[in-house]
């Protein structure tokens, strides 16, 4: 296991970042997890630190987060009526 103190002093890794941006935090703990070698929660810290030190970095997950979940509502519904649909005609008779 890395020193925490190395961890905690050692550059924001590029990959966590970017998945940040897109709105995957578990994915940048993952990242964080992984290339400094700390501890599920160390890692959890080390990224909501860095959240919480870049102010518009939040509203840019919440973009991110919020935009991926209006891309899923319309394929939830379409699959909500297919299987509806689905259902009458196989059921119903």
């Amino acid at each position: 296991m890395a020193n925490p103190n190395e961890s905690q002093t050692a550059p924001f890794p590029a990959a966590a970042e970017a998945a940040l941006l897109k709105g995957n935090k578990i994915e940048a703990i993952k990242i964080v997890r992984e290339e400094r070698g700390v501890d599920l929660k160390g890692a959890k810290d080390i990224v909501e630190q860095h959240v919480a030190a870049h102010p518009g970095l939040q509203m840019q997950i919440d973009s991110a987060q919020a935009a991926s979940r209006q891309g899923f509502l319309p394929w939830l519904m379409a699959v909500i009526i297919i299987a509806g649909l689905v259902y009458y005609f196989v059921a119903g008779k």
